[in-house]
């Protein structure tokens, strides 16, 4: 399996993450994942009322520069942690 093939069934595996993710983390994927699948930041920043854009904007912000290969496997790894902790706590 190739590192898109992996990464697409991350992103699916990702969806299945219990509620009670924090905030922090899924920010954290969806930065990784914009990184992965677009490239780095391509547009402006939301202003300071639309507060959950603009988190998400910044968790995008905050890993430009990595190249996309480089997000899939930070994207992988992360899933990877949050479901093992999700099932050592279940």
């Amino acid at each position: 399996m190739g590192l898109k093939e992996e990464f697409e069934d991350y992103a699916e595996k990702a969806k299945t993450l219990p509620e009670n993710t924090t905030n922090e983390n899924k920010l954290i994927l969806y930065g990784l994942f914009k990184q992965a699948t677009i490239g780095n930041v391509n547009t402006s920043r939301p202003g300071m009322f639309n507060l959950r854009d603009r988190a998400k904007w910044d968790a995008w912000k905050a890993v430009e520069g990595k190249s996309q290969d480089e997000a899939m496997k930070d994207y992988i790894t992360k899933v990877k942690q949050l479901l093992e902790e999700a099932s050592a706590s279940s």
